[in-house]
């Protein structure tokens, strides 16, 4: 017996009439009397269980502690599945989505849902290096980015920081707000020419086009793309940041540039239309 069990009045008295029963369903047919029966000489009978003793009897055969026996089991397997997850994670360049990693594994969604946020809650740990994000729609293990400096100095292949212009950062900005727009409305908004750095955009792959727009001309409409959201660590477009902020980043980035605001520009834009 447990030195914590506590031997409850009511369930020892059920567990004894329980096995009573049972030893009456396993009695012996009666039959011929043995000899020690004849000579008249008493019968040596096994002691009956004490009440701890059923109560061990009754716990040894319960469900906890049946599922307690399998725990260790259970353990190894979900360790298994986790690093399965890390080696899937790793392995790939592109995000992975959820359920392009749960067919992998040949797992439900939602249980590879639960061991992805205990893979990224172990990675999240100062002893990692490594990191694994979700962004644009999926999973990706990367390096950490206080990391990246050191890095670069054993790892030539290694992409560098993506470094833009006033320009290409600042229609890039107005496109991920105003998406999907067209060529002239940006240069309404920037109030200058754009093409060449559209162009640029285009070439790292950071915009794309969306159709045309219905209107007379039928202008290109141009979007950002999912590597947009790899470049800048975005899960979405829900994450991007809000005009304010994007303005404080712009003058930190760029402190000597006199020119005017997005913020202020998208608003008089808005204000016109």
């Amino acid at each position: 017996m447990f030195p914590s069990q506590r031997v409850n009045s009511r369930q020892l008295k059920a567990n004894t009439v329980k096995f009573m029963d049972e030893l009456k369903e396993h009695e012996l047919p009666a039959g011929p009397a043995d000899e020690d029966a004849l000579s008249g000489e008493p019968i040596e009978r096994a002691p009956d269980p004490t009440p701890e003793q059923l109560l061990i009897i009754d716990f040894s055969q319960s469900d906890f502690a049946q599922s307690a026996l399998a725990q260790p089991a259970n353990n190894e397997e979900g360790s298994r599945k986790l690093a399965l997850l890390e080696a899937i994670v790793y392995v790939t360049d592109e995000p992975l989505t959820l359920e392009a990693i749960a067919r992998a594994m040949g797992d439900p969604q939602e249980e590879v849902r639960i061991l992805l946020e205990r893979l990224v809650a172990e990675y999240n740990k100062p002893e990692h290096g490594l990191t694994v994000k979700e962004v644009a729609g999926g999973y990706k293990m990367a390096t950490k980015a206080e990391h990246h400096e050191a890095v670069r100095t054993v790892v030539r292949n290694l992409n560098p920081p993506l470094k833009l212009s006033l320009a290409a950062l600042e229609t890039l900005a107005v496109i991920a707000y105003k998406q999907p727009i067209t060529a002239p409305e940006i240069m309404e908004i920037r109030g200058v020419q754009g093409a060449g750095v559209l162009k640029t955009l285009i070439d790292r792959k950071l915009i794309t086009t969306a159709g045309r727009k219905n209107v007379v001309g039928k202008p290109i409409l141009y979007k950002t793309t999912k590597e947009f959201l790899v470049q800048f660590g975005l899960r979405d477009l829900n994450e991007l940041p809000t005009l304010k902020e994007f303005e404080d980043l712009r003058r930190m980035a760029f402190s000597d540039s006199d020119e005017p605001g997005l913020e202020a520009a998208l608003d008089s834009q808005e204000e016109g239309q």
